[in-house]
């Protein structure tokens, strides 16, 4: 379906690939009506195809020798299961990840542990758990980890995050790969080698390679191949100074989807694939590194986002003559706070008629008590919105559900997998009781 004119049908490309139109105008995804979902489990409402999700782990795994699934973009029990069932590695930020990775049952040596500053606790639980690899950030990092092999720990095999000074064309808040930033061990001043040296030579680590991730919602594939050219040199150089083989790069994630009409045309997983492949074996011929290492990639937004929808319903419309329309749903900011965190664009469309124009200039607004609680800033809606009306919002499966909060004390939403027309609830509505289950004062009316 092509978007020609402003005020067009939803394209349906901005949807799951199972995404149908009836002839009354409904739109169903994976056989499932939305409108009908809406009804039965409530809003706001987190939907999955899960067709989708798969599909998009084989993609990767088509592509690439080792792929690991970003849990930060979303997870969940169903999730993870999801993602051992179609062979990925789990790549988990904290102990709460670990955690539910865990109580899924996914198996620990395909985990790799992230983050920037991993506690004690973390460290303890991924030595306890035997996960596969730690990606490690920093030296006070590689400090807790011979001190806890020190305390009877065995090794655990160490990756290292290194920054390679790659200007990746995105937001400044998800940019990871430049100098300045928080993450990693910086190449350009030598740390990124020094920490190599440190962990060769002790015996509390097993070296594993080296690890860079250049940021998120990627739409520029050229970012990648300067980053694989830099990290190329630095492993040309352990082999060099060190002596000794290194197993594995990982050259991260972070590619970009279209989250509106305009964006369309950004890289597919195939391309993303071809470009970093290439880049990759380029880089390493260059510094005569033969064999190379094994070559990784992470991937979270590009698998979870276009694999949901997410479902409010209309609560208010007011229209302020000469200034704007605003219409607010059941949700906002607590449920999806990209918008207002990134300026994030996404656009919105009523799947009960998803044929039917949107010549209708609209902001859809959150119920939050915030003026910057806006979902989408001018969306194109029917002329007919109506309150009640159910609207959804596509390409909102990555960095919604993982960021929610329970800001004003709005319970977060369910999350519903789809699939040959059966939805499936795997995280229920939180309650207004599950509000004070942390409360002290309520533990203590409750005597418990």
């Amino acid at each position: 379906m092509a978007n020609d004119a402003a005020d067009a049908p939803i394209d349906l490309r901005l949807l799951p690939r199972s995404a149908a139109v009836d002839a009354a105008g409904r739109l169903s995804i994976a056989g499932c009506d939305l409108a009908q979902l809406a009804d039965t489990f409530g809003t706001p409402l987190y939907t999955y195809d899960e067709d989708e999700l798969r599909t998009r782990c084989r993609e990767y795994l088509a592509a690439f020798d080792s792929v690991a699934y970003a849990a930060k973009a979303f997870l969940c029990t169903a999730m993870a299961r999801l993602v051992d069932e179609e062979g990925l590695l789990l790549d988990v930020a904290t102990g709460g990840e670990a955690h539910v990775a865990h109580t899924a049952g996914f198996p620990a040596r395909r985990m790799a542990f992230h983050g920037n500053n991993k506690s004690e606790l973390e460290l303890r639980l991924a030595l306890e758990l035997g996960v596969g690899k730690i990606v490690v950030d920093g030296n006070d990092e590689l400090d807790r980890i011979e001190a806890l092999v020190g305390a009877g720990f065995p090794p655990p095999r160490v990756q290292l995050r290194v920054t390679p000074g790659v200007e990746a064309h995105t937001h400044e808040y998800i940019a990871t790969g430049a100098d300045d930033s928080k993450f990693g061990f910086t190449v350009s001043n030598g740390a990124a080698l020094d920490a190599a040296t440190r962990v060769v030579k002790s015996e509390a680590m097993e070296f594993v390679g080296f690890h860079c991730h250049i940021g998120s919602q990627i739409l520029v594939l050229e970012s990648y191949a300067r980053a694989a050219t830099v990290v190329a040199q630095l492993v040309a150089e352990v082999v060099d100074t060190l002596g000794r083989p290194v197993e594995e790069v990982n050259l991260g994630g972070g590619l970009g989807v279209p989250y509106t009409a305009d964006d369309l045309d950004a890289p597919s997983i195939r391309e993303f694939a071809t470009e970093v492949r290439h880049a990759y074996a380029r880089a390493c011929a260059a510094v005569g590194l033969d064999p190379r290492p094994r070559l990784a990639v992470e991937a979270g937004r590009s698998i979870a986002g276009p694999s949901g929808v997410t479902l409010y319903r209309v609560g208010s419309i007011k229209e302020i003559p000469g200034v704007r329309t605003y219409a607010a749903v059941d949700g906002g900011m607590s449920d999806n706070p990209r918008p207002v965190t990134y300026g994030a664009r996404y656009e919105a469309f009523l799947p009960a008629r998803a044929t039917a124009h949107r010549p209708a200039l609209v902001t859809v607004a959150g119920k939050h008590c915030e003026q910057g609680d806006i979902l989408v800033k001018d969306a194109r809606l029917p002329a007919d919105l109506a309150v009640g009306d159910v609207l959804a919002t596509p390409v909102t499966g990555a960095y919604a559900a993982s960021m929610a909060s329970n800001y004003n004390l709005v319970p977060r939403p369910a999350v519903v997998f789809l699939r040959d027309g059966t939805a499936r609830l795997v995280v229920r509505r939180e309650t207004f009781e599950d509000l004070v289950v942390r409360d002290r004062l309520e533990a203590e009316r409750s005597g418990s």
